[in-house]
């Protein structure tokens, strides 16, 4: 019997980051469950069935090594990597703290070029055709003045993604993205809770309602699937149409 590929997805307690590792383990992977909240993805990772479940801080450089070594160890190479984990941190752009700002980029760009680059050598290392795909967003292009460092990394992400693909294509080594509209999860549960602030993002989603997490893991699977094999580089944004209606407010 032939051994299931490992897929490693990063902040997967909840929220899309479980429903990508959801999906992934439908399409035969041994899916491999990481985030910064231990209770939380030990019991997703039992809920799921999963390989394991890591606990790992994505903006501590110290912490995705050991992630990784553990992987090794524990498990072999990974053929799928998925960059979920992240933070948006709102705050007034005026008084915004240049902490607050370090750390959103620290999780939301940096943590995702380290794994994507601790990732990469085990794929070339072991002769793997993998994929890799990272959490952008919709605010890659469209801007919102109270998530300044949010939406500098989601564009970090962006261009990131387009690096990597271009680097690693010769290892046959596929690196895209998915930037998510508003989507039903804790990070928008302050939407859904003010019916103002719902209306006003539903005005500016054609399709009229928020999209399901499992929507995003089902377009997170379709690119580390061979269904995918000709795609890399790319982002693809799955905002109910969003971005195509061209207005923020």
């Amino acid at each position: 019997m032939t051994a299931k590929p490992f897929a490693l997805i990063t902040g997967a307690a909840q929220g899309i980051g479980y429903a990508c590792a959801e999906a992934l383990a439908e399409d035969g992977y041994d899916v491999i469950l990481s985030d910064i909240n231990a209770t939380g993805v030990a019991s997703a990772s039992k809920k799921l069935g999963a390989a394991a479940a890591i606990t790992c801080d994505m903006g501590d450089l110290e912490q995705i090594e050991a992630m990784f070594a553990q992987i090794a160890t524990d498990h072999g190479p990974i053929s799928a990597l998925v960059n979920n984990a992240g933070v948006a941190m709102p705050g007034d752009f005026l008084s915004y703290d240049i902490a607050t700002f370090d750390k959103v980029i620290g999780i939301n760009l940096r943590g995702v070029f380290l794994a994507t680059q601790m990732a990469a050598r085990v794929m070339v290392e072991h002769n793997i055709a993998g994929s890799i795909v990272n959490m952008s967003s919709i605010n890659a292009q469209v801007a919102i003045p109270a998530i300044p460092a949010y939406c500098a990394s989601k564009g970090g992400v962006m261009q990131l993604t387009k690096v990597a693909a271009l680097a690693l294509a010769k290892n046959n080594i596929r690196v895209n993205a998915v930037g998510p509209g508003s989507i039903d999860t804790e990070m928008m549960a302050g939407v859904n809770a003010n019916p103002e602030a719902f209306k006003m993002a539903m005005s500016r989603t054609p399709l009229g309602r928020a999209g399901d997490a499992r929507e995003i893991g089902d377009v997170v699977a379709f690119l580390c699937s061979k269904k995918a094999s000709y795609i890399t580089g790319e982002t693809i944004y799955v905002d109910g149409g969003r971005l195509g209606l061209n207005y923020t407010c």
